[in-house]
């Protein structure tokens, strides 16, 4: 009898865990979904919203690296999409944020360090010929660490090998030295598995499309 009540006081007391946690998967995916229908429609609007949803999240989590994480994706990708150069260090420095709050929980991750690679891509897209010599180094750093840090993780080999294929010839870019970079990133994106339905596992059709322009 005594065993019976100390089970279901166990089961009273994890219950609130467990709700917790469905909540947070929940939203998590929600989020994510729309995240990608946003991105499909250019939808500017929707992405702001997006971002803002998952900083809540975070903020509403407070031991979540993954929530900062997406946040902070969404606010790149929206400047990515939408264009506009001159509004990209307003952007960057948001995002700036965002990825120091997922680093406090996450020291030495793959997919961060790719962000701050792609976020400093931002600032340096301002005015290339004047930043590339203030952020270009910091740029191939980050995109080093990234895979150091996870060799079996795609997105660092997609991102640099679509920088290269968008740098002109003469600074060492264009197709003939993006493509080996492509091409292994597409390699492991047929291997990747990401660690939980919530982690990334985003960008194969985009580098599938980015290599297709390379043969």
């Amino acid at each position: 009898m005594k065993k019976i009540i100390l089970l279901a006081l166990a089961a009273l007391l994890l219950q609130p865990v467990f709700s917790q946690s469905e909540k947070y998967t929940g939203a998590m995916k929600k989020y994510l979904a729309e995240t990608d229908s946003a991105m499909a429609k250019a939808d500017m609007a929707r992405l702001t919203d997006i971002s803002a949803a998952f900083e809540r999240i975070g903020d509403a989590e407070k031991n979540q690296w993954l929530p900062y994480y997406y946040a902070a994706y969404t606010q790149i990708m929206f400047a990515f999409i939408k264009n506009v150069p001159a509004e990209n260090d307003a952007i960057a420095d948001k995002t700036d944020q965002l990825i120091a709050k997922a680093d406090a929980l996450e020291k030495n991750n793959s997919e961060l360090s790719l962000l701050k690679a792609m976020n400093l891509s931002l600032r340096m897209l301002v005015n290339p010929m004047q930043r590339w010599m203030q952020y270009g180094q910091q740029v191939q750093q980050h995109s080093q660490d990234a895979m150091t840090q996870d060799p079996s993780n795609p997105r660092p080999y997609w991102f640099s090998g679509v920088s290269l294929k968008n740098t002109p010839e003469q600074f060492g870019g264009g197709c003939a030295n993006a493509k080996p970079l492509l091409d292994k990133a597409l390699e492991l994106y047929a291997a990747f598995k990401p660690a939980s339905e919530l982690h990334p596992s985003w960008g194969r059709q985009v580098c599938e499309k980015e290599a297709e322009g390379c043969k």
